[in-house]
């Protein structure tokens, strides 16, 4: 089976074209793929089917995990149906595990798209690493984040193993760490852990999470808009007066890979 290999931010992803929904690629599956050393190597599969009659994006994290949303992952999905000829360059929709999300694609240059209403769980949450523990925000973007604000981003060290986020009942599916340093006006480093595939480049959602935490944080009123600086590369949030953010940035897809290899059956 014949997929191809694209990344958003250095957040990277396998993409299956599977509009018929005739390939269900098992956990175990998603996971050989995804495998760094033995596998293609990604933070991610995006199955592309359509469900509906709309272009669904079945997503699931590095582990086989189902994932609710990937701002970055829905941004490269979005470039596939453009480059190769599935959609017109434009405003369209496309359907998530977390509802119906509406971008702006442009046959080239960055991809927009409406993340939808980002909100503050309003619980204090701690998370801690390499011997740090900081205070943060509880940030629900359709998929749980816990926030924090560091005084310098290199005092986060190696992310190797998942940080400890208490209280722990809060999450009990998991959750998406990062780790914000401001670094200017408006604007933002950030690391980010996330739930079922470790340190990465980049997340979409993550962003989205921290533009918001952000204007908490120094207490201003919305609309507010943040150029946000993963490892992976540049990223801008706006998150409007009714807390809705929308993503903007880069999609690439780089190759065709095969996957029969990976596949058990």
């Amino acid at each position: 089976m014949i997929a191809t290999y694209g990344h958003g931010t250095e957040n990277d992803f396998v993409l299956v074209f599977d509009p018929e929904d005739n390939h269900s690629i098992t956990t175990l599956e998603t996971a050989a793929i995804c495998n760094r050393t033995t596998g293609i190597g990604a933070d991610g599969l995006i199955r592309i089917v359509k469900r509906d009659g709309k272009w669904f994006m079945d997503y699931r994290n590095s582990d086989g995990s189902i994932a609710e949303m990937c701002g970055n992952g829905i941004r490269v999905m979005a470039r596939y149906l453009v480059e190769r000829g599935h959609i017109p360059e434009g405003i369209f929709a496309i359907n998530t595990h977390d509802g119906l999300k509406h971008l702006r694609v442009p046959f080239v240059g960055d991809i927009s798209v409406n993340m939808g209403q980002v909100s503050d769980e309003a619980e204090a949450i701690t998370a801690a690493t390499n011997g740090h523990v900081w205070n943060g925000y509880n940030i629900s973007v359709g998929n749980p984040h816990a926030v924090v604000f560091v005084d310098d981003i290199n005092d986060v060290g190696p992310l190797n193993e998942p940080p400890v986020v208490r209280p722990r009942a809060s999450y009990p599916d998991g959750v998406n760490v990062e780790f914000a340093e401001i670094t200017g006006d408006h604007e933002l480093s950030i690391r980010v852990y996330e739930r079922g595939s470790g340190e990465t480049r980049s997340c979409g959602t993550g962003t989205c999470a921290v533009a918001f935490a952000a204007a908490l944080h120094i207490k201003e009123r919305l609309p507010s808009t943040w150029v946000i600086k993963p490892p992976g590369g540049r990223l801008e949030v706006t998150i409007d007066s009714h807390a809705n953010a929308t993503l903007t940035g880069p999609a690439v897809l780089v190759r065709d890979v095969d996957i029969t290899e990976f596949l058990l059956a």
